[in-house]
């Protein structure tokens, strides 16, 4: 490999772990029946109160803590708005994004008196970790190693994510609640909780991304996550619902920020049409992805209707009640000549 191409690698996987993190806390919601679109929000809240309490205690630990805690909060209410109170969980989910925008620009004002960036140089922040052993080994050192914590913290939960899912108690319930909630309910199973559950499991993962976006950057700008959690929804369902395909579908939302980012040094193309380059790419996949899967579907269909064309006819089966019939009547009129 070209040496050239590992600094790339190891940027791609630095960028594409706020959308990974997003994605795998949006799994458990989309397993479970619920589209949340809230992602955006959730993450937005814990970049804000992650730099605050950075800054207000002088900790990473704390900042962290405490914007896991506020998006929690947030999480619970939009849960309990979007279950609790049966509220239309699209028109939920967007005012849970709005508030979350609004709220952070409204308290950095009130806090450090700026409604634009607020930049900390003296802000602890996430620094890269050399991991022993694995540093040493050529090209993989140069990729695996030297990347901050919340990556590795992805990776992690990403494969408990995989093992929850498939092979916990937890994980089947959460798949038959999606599946049918009814034949769920019928079985003895909550469908509520399990809901509330993936939907505040989301809300933790999306903090862990809200919170790297701003402690890897020392600063506070508003609309910090331009888009992220929607990206990270499209990743969910362009991935099948899977982990594996979570994380194909990071790494290659994660490649095409880090070309963005690339081209904009490089080269001299509009900035705004370098910068739009993640959401042209998500509208794309998502235009495949529908024609893909109606194909997919006709597929279905013809294969269902040749079967059914292959089976015999009802008349013509030997043990059928109208083939006994039509025996014995013919039976009876040969006697009767």
């Amino acid at each position: 490999m070209n040496g050239s191409y590992i600094p790339a690698i190891a940027q791609t996987l630095t960028i594409m772990t706020p959308l990974l993190l997003a994605a795998t806390g949006g799994l458990f919601s989309a397993l479970a029946g619920v589209l949340n679109i809230a992602l955006e929000g959730l993450m937005l809240c814990s970049a804000f109160f992650s730099v605050v309490f950075t800054v207000a205690s002088g900790n990473l630990f704390v900042g962290i803590l405490a914007g896991i805690l506020a998006t929690l909060l947030l999480t619970a209410l939009f849960a309990f708005v979007s279950l609790g109170l049966r509220a239309n969980i699209f028109i939920s989910g967007l005012a849970t994004n709005l508030l979350a925008a609004g709220l952070s620009i409204v308290l950095s004002y009130a806090i450090y008196g700026q409604t634009g960036s607020v930049s900390f140089p003296d802000m602890p922040r996430l620094n890269s970790i050399v991991v022993p052993g694995i540093s040493d080994i050529p090209i993989l050192g140069d990729i695996f190693s030297g990347q901050n914590i919340l990556v590795y913290i992805s990776w992690i939960l990403l494969i408990i994510a995989r093992v929850v899912i498939y092979r916990t108690p937890f994980g089947m319930r959460l798949r038959a609640v999606g599946h049918d909630m009814e034949a769920a309910r019928s079985v003895g199973i909550n469908p509520k909780m399990i809901q509330f559950i993936a939907i505040l499991i989301s809300g933790f993962t999306c903090a862990l991304a809200g919170a790297m976006l701003t402690l890897t950057l020392g600063a506070f700008v508003p609309n910090v996550t331009s888009g992220r959690g929607w990206i990270a929804l499209v990743i969910i369902y362009l991935g099948n619902r899977t982990p594996v395909g979570v994380l194909i579908g990071s790494i290659i939302f994660g490649l095409v920020e880090y070309l963005s980012n690339f081209l904009q040094a490089v080269s001299n193309l509009p900035s705004g049409l370098l910068l739009a380059m993640p959401f042209f790419v998500t509208v794309l996949a998502l235009v495949l992805y529908s024609i893909l899967e109606r194909q997919l579907r006709l597929r279905r269909r013809t294969a269902s209707a040749n079967t059914s064309c292959n089976l015999p006819a009802e008349d013509s089966d030997p043990k059928s009640p109208a083939s006994v019939l039509d025996g014995s009547e013919g039976r009876a009129e040969e006697n009767g000549r």
